[in-house]
């Protein structure tokens, strides 16, 4: 494939990707893409891989997600795979590009143990680091807003979840969030460029969390 070839995919994808997400909630909109887009691209500059698997697989992974397509699992891999097929790609790419945005998830991680291609390793980091630091934190009370739910109750104990079916059915407020999935992350992180990423993140929300809870008992 040429570089104008590259580049003219990448394009249209952009222009899908925007289209598909117009109006969505902050916390996954298409700055959420690009970030995730531009720090799985970043990666690729010090880990070999299918740059272009990569780049896919980064700006479509949230039309794969459940929460945009009503709940449904199905409907997100079925509208990527289509629109990959007018791109004229060949059938390896468009399948594993396909495989790695319906499996990347943190939700699908608790049911998956299927293999990770250096590029879903890459792409499932990217998207991961997304999550967790100050954009993690603003894009976690984003969300929350976004469904109503309360940022703290202390009353309310963070939960256990064992399973996808359990975690995609939570109303926990936001503080909890953290300790049900962003704190997780860290070890959780497939690359070595991902883990030493995340370090800095954790950190951070670490340090919030500590004065969030000294400003809630009027301390700070």
């Amino acid at each position: 494939m040429t570089d104008s070839e590259h580049k003219n995919i990448i394009s249209k994808t952009t222009d899908f990707v925007k289209e598909q997400l117009a109006g969505a909630e902050s916390g996954h909109d298409w700055w959420h893409i690009q970030r995730v887009y531009t720090t799985a691209c970043s990666m690729v500059e010090t880990i070999k891989a299918n740059r272009l698997i990569v780049e896919l697989s980064a700006l479509l992974h949230d039309i794969a997600d459940a929460k945009f397509n009503g709940g449904d699992e199905e409907i997100g891999p079925a509208k990527v795979h289509a629109f990959l097929k007018t791109t004229e790609l060949n059938d390896e790419i468009v399948e594993a590009v396909v495989y790695i945005i319906r499996n990347m998830s943190f939700k699908a991680s608790y049911d998956f143990a299927g293999e990770k291609s250096i590029e879903f390793q890459i792409v499932q980091d990217a998207d991961r680091l997304d999550a967790i630091g100050a954009i993690g934190i603003a894009r976690a009370f984003s969300y929350g807003g976004y469904k109503g739910r309360p940022f703290y109750d202390p009353e309310i104990s963070p939960e256990n979840y064992t399973s996808g079916k359990d975690y995609k059915s939570s109303i926990s407020p936001t503080i909890n969030h953290f300790y049900e999935k962003l704190l997780l992350l860290k070890e959780l992180m497939n690359t070595d460029e991902g883990k030493r990423r995340a370090e800095k993140r954790h950190l951070y929300m670490v340090g919030f969390l500590q004065q969030f809870y000294d400003e809630w008992e009027g301390k700070s």
